[in-house]
């Protein structure tokens, strides 16, 4: 959701929330947050859908989701454009194209776009080698099996030590 400008502190318009919550009930208040979700950006994601079967998931979800964004230091088009690259690099086509919508309705541009899906990729490309390469340090390096069965020294070592034939 956007973030709405108020007089209201956070912690106060927090508390209104709750209150809110509190005076008509679970039910109606995921019914109401679903309504103001599928206004502002068109339709509603099939995960607060599945959420909504049982609304004090769907709301505490919101709430807490609502609460960081509305308190981020970020201006709303490019929390929308990080939540697009994390779908992106997650692989998840539900995420990226729900936050890209999300961030063209902010305001961001084709190459704003085009600029964030490459560095997610990009990232998420060094992720992948940065991941691999790391057990293949810690594990290469020993014979995992051959530590567990009580062999010593795994296959290299099996290799140094067998016999070689003697050429005459």
């Amino acid at each position: 959701m956007a973030k709405k400008v108020s007089a209201l502190s956070t912690k106060d318009q927090f508390e209104e929330k709750l209150a809110h919550i509190v005076e008509i009930g679970a039910e109606r208040t995921a019914e109401e947050w679903m309504q103001d979700i599928e206004q502002e950006y068109g339709r509603v994601p099939l995960v607060f859908k599945r959420m909504g079967e049982r609304p004090e998931v769907l709301i505490s979800h919101l709430l807490y989701k609502g609460t960081v964004a509305q308190t981020s230091p970020l201006d709303p088009k490019y929390v929308e454009l990080i939540s697009m690259a994390v779908g992106a690099a997650l692989k998840c086509p539900h995420c990226t194209g729900y936050h890209m919508q999300a961030a063209i309705r902010m305001g961001a541009t084709r190459e704003e776009i085009l600029e964030v899906i490459l560095l997610s990729g990009m990232i998420s490309n060094s992720s992948v080698l940065a991941n691999a390469y790391r057990i293949i340090d810690e594990k290469l390096e020993r014979c995992v099996p051959c530590e567990t069965k009580g062999v010593r020294g795994g296959k290299a070592a099996a290799r140094k030590k067998a016999p070689t034939k003697k050429r005459t």
